[in-house]
């Protein structure tokens, strides 16, 4: 499915303010290495059902098996496995004897010292690798899994390494054999185990996936074999919201475009990124914030969410705008299967022109049958005059005054939302008091 970077911060995937974006959200992962592998799957996602599924099946059979990963494996292990290599040391005797091993030991003490640390975390490394082998490779392991393992219990398979399995911890060793299993480390093994460490941070970035499925109850999206786009979706709502209210919503090439009205501050931007944002997440194999998702595979998402204006090129708000409409125009024209997300289009320019400019697009976006489109408007205005296309669904999100307070119930209702609340919220401020005392 393509993405742009844009559409990542619109829906918040990215943020440039980390602790506000739904992967920093995800991120439940063990190791340095893990998160970055992570960040990759949150970067690019997958373009085939088979493809979806078979990460689907990783996830849950990790999720199934998390009280059996072997804690032995750390960040911390990992990053000195790779100081290991990385710091100069002076030579570990070749098939070590008492005599060499004490010698070493007794000429060469900080370096032994640095020696028997690190070797005893590659043994904890080693083991635990072993451990994630017999957990996982059995007929049952998916096919993405089952692959990396395999390459995995075929580097690991090495005559050095039995000792991992004959003691329990790295202090059982000898100093001979600890010696000996540093110098097949140090000189023949270097380029495998830096192999191994990738192979487990693409482990770690599904067990991160798996923990937060966990963590959040999040549930997987089914897809559905269509030539046509199809989103639906039963209780739906944001995962970055402490107390989210969920939502529910059909679209499909029948009923492909939904009109969005209510007032500022009513739910529309954050429904069109809860929307967004699960679509997404379910073309990267992982769980959705929501009761269920029924969906067909997407070519693409694109957004028109926080559009700014650029000042070093002399561009406006409202250029900038109309050039995210034509990128969109011009990638959804290809008959491939985009959903299209456009809050409040054109706030760059007057109410008159914006209404005959969002009119304008809007009738040339619903020829387009094979995409899906959710646009948001406070122009409440232009909704009638486009109740005579059949595939538009107009929904809105309600408010209510109560002795001047605003009340938003963040449900969405049919129809189009006509509420004017703009100077009821200068008043409630007391602006509209300041600005009499001026």
């Amino acid at each position: 499915m393509e993405i742009d970077k844009t559409t990542l911060n619109d829906l918040s995937i990215f943020n440039h303010e980390e602790e506000f974006s739904i992967f920093n959200k995800l991120d439940l992962t063990r190791t340095m290495g893990g998160r970055e592998k992570l960040r990759q799957f949150f970067s690019k996602s997958l373009t085939t059902i088979e493809a979806i599924r078979g990460i689907q099946q990783t996830i849950e059979i990790i999720r199934k098996n998390l009280h059996s990963w072997p804690e032995i494996i750390s960040n911390g292990s990992i990053m000195v496995i790779h100081k290991f290599y990385e710091t100069g040391i002076d030579q570990i005797p070749a098939g070590a004897s008492a005599a060499a091993a004490y010698a070493y030991k007794l000429f060469h003490t900080h370096d032994f010292s640095l020696v028997k640390y690190s070797t005893g975390h590659a043994f904890d490394f080693i083991k635990g690798m072993r451990s994630l082998i017999a957990t996982f490779l059995n007929d049952e392991c998916p096919a993405p899994l089952k692959k990396i393992l395999q390459r995995a219990e075929n580097i690991i398979d090495k005559g050095q390494f039995a000792i991992t399995q004959k003691k329990e911890k790295p202090n059982d060793l000898s100093m001979t054999e600890m010696l000996r299993l540093a110098y097949f480390l140090r000189y023949h093994y270097k380029h495998n185990i830096f192999e191994l460490t990738e192979i487990y941070a693409q482990i770690d970035a599904w067990y991160g996936m798996a923990m937060a499925m966990d963590k959040y109850d999040l549930v997987f999206p089914e897809f559905i074999e269509s030539d046509t786009p199809i989103v639906r979706a039963s209780a739906l709502y944001h995962i970055l919201l402490p107390h989210p209210v969920s939502y529910d919503i059909t679209l499909d090439q029948q009923n492909n475009f939904l009109f969005l009205t209510g007032a500022n501050m009513a739910g529309k931007s954050t429904f069109i990124k809860s929307v967004g944002a699960a679509v997404f997440l379910a073309h990267i194999g992982m769980g959705v914030p929501a009761q269920a998702l029924q969906l067909s595979l997407f070519d693409g998402v694109l957004s028109n969410i926080n559009v700014v204006d650029n000042l070093s090129k002399g561009e406006s708000y409202f250029y900038n705008e109309v050039q995210r409409v034509k990128d969109t125009i011009l990638k959804i024209n290809d008959g491939r299967k985009w959903l299209i997300l456009i809050d409040e289009l054109f706030k760059g320019t007057n109410v008159q022109d914006a209404m005959k400019c969002s009119t304008v697009v809007i009738e040339g976006l619903i020829k387009v049958k094979q995409s899906l489109f959710i646009l948001s408007t406070h122009l409440y205005e232009i909704g009638e005059a486009l109740k005579e296309h059949n595939n538009i669904v107009f929904k809105y999100f309600e408010t209510t005054v109560d002795d001047e307070q605003l009340k938003f119930s963040y449900q969405l209702k049919e129809g189009i939302s006509n509420d004017r609340l703009g100077y009821l919220i200068l008043k409630r401020e007391k602006v509209i008091d300041l600005l009499e005392k001026l």
